[in-house]
């Protein structure tokens, strides 16, 4: 079921793609349903794990045990030792940042954004991405407590689950959430600015085989 936005004008929205050929939006790109699709689609190294050699195959199991663990785990459950574990994992998997902004202080998105979640859950619907395993990670800026900002980027993390499973039919166990609160900034030399705060979703590119 689709979001219905009533006199909402279009968004531009800064986005930045991290992948290994290292592409990127300018901030005056839409990101497109498609654009986060194409972005998102897994390597084609998944695609036949059979022609894995076995160092290869040994990191995949892992990836897969690590995955299986924080399904359906509540994003508070996550350790910080998980959370690097995940980020580590996940660092050259296909992924897209979306400048998704919320309510000041709060975890409810702007109407502003609603395009962009709009669009991710197209995305995340669509054959093509369907039924593989999504990090969604929410980050803050530098000011605030780190305690403060920690539990900030959990909930909006939450947040952006809630919208995918209710309007988007996205199954839960699809979703693994995470807060990294001021950490890991995406522009260390500017650390409060705007562009800090946003929400990165990855695919995992392991497949949830509890459909099947």
């Amino acid at each position: 079921m689709s979001v219905k936005f009533t006199r909402l004008k279009a968004m531009t929205i800064g986005a930045a793609l991290s992948m290994t050929a290292g592409l990127a939006f300018a901030a005056d790109d839409t990101v497109s349903t498609s654009t986060i699709i194409n972005s998102l689609k897994p390597t084609k190294m998944v695609t036949r794990r059979l022609s894995l050699d076995p160092r290869q195959l040994e990191q995949k199991n892992r990836e897969v045990i690590l995955i299986n663990s924080m399904r359906n785990r509540s994003t508070r459950s996550m350790s910080t030792d998980e959370r690097e574990q995940l980020l580590s994992m996940t660092s050259d998997k296909p992924k897209i940042d979306l400048e998704i902004n919320f309510d000041y202080d709060s975890a409810s998105i702007s109407a502003s954004s609603m395009p962009a979640v709009q669009h991710l859950g197209e995305a995340l619907s669509d054959p093509q991405l369907r039924g593989s395993t999504f990090t969604v990670s929410g980050f803050t800026d530098a000011k605030g407590s780190e305690a403060y900002n920690q539990g900030l980027s959990e909930r909006r993390a939450d947040t952006i689950k809630k919208v995918l499973i209710e309007n988007y039919n996205i199954a839960a166990g699809d979703l693994i959430t995470v807060g990294y609160g001021k950490t890991h900034l995406k522009d260390p030399a500017n650390p409060e600015d705007g562009v800090n705060r946003r929400v990165q979703v990855t695919n995992t590119e392991v497949h949830n085989t509890a459909q099947n």
